[in-house]
């Protein structure tokens, strides 16, 4: 029986309160701990308030105490954001790392360390403050002219945040040493030596908190639909500016100070939820302490522990690391609510009139791509056009060339398949965390191995891909699949994926260097028996998409709806995640996790004007594997001999493109 049929009485009596109590109480119980152990209980607290004269007192009140201030102030910081772009947008996917906030002020030091050394010393805070909110300027922008649409603010946001992303993934690649310290930031720090950043973050964020409770009553508005808040005479377009806005300066500040902690945002907001917190004042409230509790548990929890640890783990992917199993655990046993029907269908972009023919203009547009990138390339003494004959290029050029089509063509029908299957234009293939557990096990063979062969990180890949499926078919079975479920489950999953690989990058270990390569989608390593392989994965999983095309066009219609018109909700739901698998799967294993394509493709295929199923994963397919092909072609020339990745590329290929069409919409 689903568990949302069950009785209320033999549901778990889970609370907002009782959460933030037990979570409190452990935080205490550390606290306590951490205090006795390092100086005593009473001179502890003592070290509060005066330095004392010993060492040990010196170092509490100047780091220890400090710290933990920090990971409060920045905890209740991110969570209370995370519920303002939750309300704002109507996504539970909106985080505030999600629109770009946290990947503009990391592209912004990376470039003042490389460029503007001197803008450091003004403070890499106010730095990392301006990088972050020109990004969401950018997002403001883009999405000004349909009156801040939470839609387009919310594809803006992707997009710029991917963007972003991939700039800084560039910067990293060529420039490893010079940003190794970075690293450490970009995975969330709190080690602190004085009073200095909590005395700049706390009146800020004693300001926000401030505004958002003058901001309650408004905000709460947006529950309705748009034609009911205007009818109140609601200006929407403003107070999205302001809910949004708000969350920004938040997330801003928090950033600028501790790095990037990307979970507590996303994860303390939902859990509320799930506990029961339905209005807007109570999730504000409950929020804000479980994320503070969140982050101060699992800061004290490392520091109890980092004497035994081999090597350094930045806070902020510990906090993903013990927050997602939390999330994993609420997800099957609460009830997240009635299905609604998607809001999001036609998000984008108008219906062409000719799909068919469009397609076909596409298609040609890929063979002459294709032929250009097999026949053209730098060589030591410039540009060559290769004849077919020359297999001695060709071998080398036909292999990546085969690789990036078929993987574009598997993530971009992947992520068609998962964002209408749960109606949500956030959705993209790896935030069902196969690909993140394809990725773990992949990091763990080659860090924990002795020069493993390509067929043993192969197997490894495809276990770790087999247990994250396991994991979100056994989490999701009772409740038949529901979209929000789907996403939660994968969102946590994806969590963990974060966590090792921000550990793994922040080590310093040499083997790093060939992680990030693998994780920018890069076609460098592959041979052309798997890309033979891939096209061929390739074609038979889109030819088997092709018959469900009419679930795809009814289950965006909500859950009731579909069920109505016959559609065996349960199992055409496992059939599409099943599929979404497959082609993940065979994708990351080939490049790595190019989510860039999958998240990208079905966008730029409905701005093209495929709207219906069908032509809908067709454009998708074409556009990911034509996007690929440009992307592993102008990668290897652009900076030749150097080369960048083909999904770094293709972000930023793909990126340009949707940012200039979603400008014009």
């Amino acid at each position: 029986m689903p568990s949302d049929a069950l009785p209320r009485r033999c549901r778990p009596r889970l609370t907002p309160a009782g959460l933030c109590l037990v979570l409190g109480l452990i935080a205490l119980a550390m606290a306590v701990v951490e205090l006795d152990a390092r100086l005593g209980l009473g001179p502890g607290l003592n070290a509060l308030l005066t330095p004392g004269e010993t060492a040990r007192a010196l170092a509490m009140h100047f780091a220890w105490w400090p710290r933990l201030a920090m990971a409060l102030l920045a905890g209740g910081g991110l969570a209370l954001a995370g519920v303002l772009m939750q309300q704002v947008l109507r996504n539970p996917l909106a985080a505030p790392t999600t629109l770009g906030v946290a990947s503009g002020a990391n592209l912004a030091l990376m470039a003042a360390t490389l460029m503007a050394p001197g803008l450091l010393v003004l403070g890499r805070e106010w730095v990392a403050l301006a990088g972050g909110g020109g990004a969401m300027a950018l997002v403001f922008a883009l999405a000004w002219r349909r009156g801040l649409a939470p839609v387009v603010v919310v594809l803006g946001g992707l997009v710029v945040n991917l963007y972003f992303g991939a700039l800084s993934m560039v910067l990293l690649l060529f420039h490893q040493e010079e940003l190794k310290g970075l690293l450490i930031w970009g995975a969330g720090s709190l080690a602190q030596n004085g009073w200095q950043d909590v005395a700049f973050l706390a009146p800020r964020l004693a300001l926000g908190t401030l505004a958002a409770a003058w901001l309650l009553r408004p905000l709460a508005v947006l529950e309705l639909s748009e034609a009911g808040a205007r009818s109140l005479g609601v200006s929407l377009k403003h107070l999205r500016l302001a809910g949004l806005g708000l969350a920004v300066f938040l997330t801003g500040c928090v950033v600028s100070v501790v790095g990037i902690i990307g979970f507590i945002g996303l994860a303390a907001p939902n859990i509320v939820r799930l506990a029961g917190a339905r209005r807007l004042g109570t999730r504000l409230l409950w929020s804000t302490l479980l994320g503070a509790l969140l982050l101060a548990t699992t800061d004290l929890l490392l520091q109890h522990f980092s004497g035994v640890l081999p090597t350094l783990i930045p806070t902020g992917a510990t906090t993903a690391a013990l927050g997602a199993p939390l999330l994993l655990w609420l997800i099957p046993r609460l009830n997240l609510g009635g299905e609604a029907p998607s809001r999001e269908a036609r998000a984008i972009g108008t219906r062409h009139p000719a799909p068919g023919r469009l397609a076909a203009w596409l298609s040609l547009s890929l063979a002459g791509v294709t032929l250009v990138a097999l026949l053209v390339g730098q060589a030591g003494d410039g540009w060559h056009w290769t004849t077919p004959g020359d297999w001695a290029l060709l071998e080398w050029r036909l292999p990546r060339v085969l690789a990036a089509a078929g993987c574009g063509v598997m993530l971009a029908i992947a992520g068609t398949l998962i964002q209408r299957l749960t109606g949500n234009p956030m959705a993209s293939p790896e935030l069902l965390g196969i690909s993140g557990g394809s990725a773990i096990a992949l990091m763990g063979a080659i860090f924990l191995l002795p020069a493993p062969d390509n067929l043993t990180l192969v197997g490894a890949g495809t276990l770790g891909a087999l247990a994250s499926l396991t994991v979100v078919v056994a989490l999701n079975r009772q409740s038949g699949f529901q979209p929000e479920r789907l996403l939660l489950t994968g969102v946590a999953i994806t969590a963990l994926f974060d966590a090792v690989r921000a550990v793994v990058l922040a080590g310093g270990d040499p083997r790093g260097q060939q992680v990030i390569a693998w994780l920018s989608g890069s076609t460098y390593y592959v041979d052309l028996t798997s890309a033979l392989t891939v096209s061929g994965a390739a074609l038979l999983l889109a030819l088997a998409a092709i018959p469900l095309a009419r679930w795809l066009d009814i289950l965006p219609l909500g859950g009731a709806c579909a069920a109505a018109l016959g559609l065996p909700l349960a199992r055409a739901r496992l059939v599409l995640l099943l599929l979404v698998a497959l082609l993940t799967a065979g994708a990351t294993l080939v490049v790595g996790p190019l989510s860039f394509v999958g998240l990208l493709a079905p966008h730029l295929a409905r701005l093209l004007g495929f709207s219906r199923a069908a032509p809908h994963l067709a454009g998708a397919a074409i556009s990911g594997a034509l996007l690929m092909v440009v992307a592993d072609w102008l990668g290897r020339q652009w900076l030749f001999p150097e080369e960048i990745p083909a999904g770094l590329m293709a972000s930023l290929l793909g990126g340009a493109y949707f940012m200039w069409g979603l400008r014009r919409l």
